[in-house]
């Protein structure tokens, strides 16, 4: 029996959770969550223990058999959370790939790496590169020869062109839309509903259609 702990909590914890629950050889521990206190459940219906904090991470390393899904979402501070990511000195091994079994994509391919998330009716496109802990909600798509750097995240109905490369910690909003060709920098925010024509600087925000640089994050 797979055993995964889950660093976060609600929304994309709990969709982690569901999905996991699904497959036969896992099962999920619990939470490793900084504001909820350890012993309380996460969840409105099926409940989910919190079972620790961030600093309690090395004891559950320690046990060769618990997978580990890292359910975090930087929305506008992107850097700081891929920082903390990294410091956590998890070994990309150990990082539980969680795929919803509607999820589209062709094994032979394109490449998933560890702690990725594909959750229900996403797509993932020939030639495609995921690297480790993307994430794609629902009805999200990846056309073919992208590459999405590690912790990138493609919201709900979102689409990315083919021969894009998405930088680290990217976050795409729900409806957006980026066409071929794209770069898009490190630490950015793509708002919901936006249409990029055009490469983005890191350490942006843009929005609009067609997409405009709304501001620069400070560094």
């Amino acid at each position: 029996m797979q055993k995964v702990v889950i660093l976060g909590g609600s929304g994309i914890g709990m969709t982690v959770a569901a999905i996991a629950e699904q497959y036969a050889d896992t099962e999920v521990l619990g939470f490793l969550n900084d504001i909820e206190p350890v012993g309380s459940y996460i969840g409105n219906f099926k409940k989910i223990p919190v079972i620790g904090k961030t600093d309690d991470l090395p004891g559950f390393l320690n046990d060769k058999d618990v997978m580990f899904f890292i359910a975090y979402v930087g929305m506008q501070n992107e850097k700081e959370v891929y920082q903390k990511i990294v410091q956590l000195n998890i070994p990309s091994e150990r990082f539980f790939t969680c795929i919803d079994k509607t999820a589209v994509f062709y094994k032979d391919y394109c490449k998933i790496g560890s702690g990725v998330l594909l959750t229900p009716l996403s797509q993932v496109g020939v030639d495609v590169t995921l690297s480790d802990n993307c994430m794609l909600l629902a009805n999200s798509y990846v056309g073919h020869n992208s590459f999405l750097d590690r912790f990138a995240h493609i919201a709900t109905n979102a689409v990315v062109g083919a021969n894009v490369h998405v930088g680290k910690a990217v976050h795409v909003g729900s409806n957006a839309t980026i066409r071929e060709k794209i770069i898009i920098g490190d630490f950015s925010l793509i708002g919901a509903g936006a249409v990029v024509i055009k490469d983005v600087p890191p350490n942006s925000i843009v929005v609009g259609n067609p997409a405009r640089i709304l501001r620069t994050k400070e560094e």
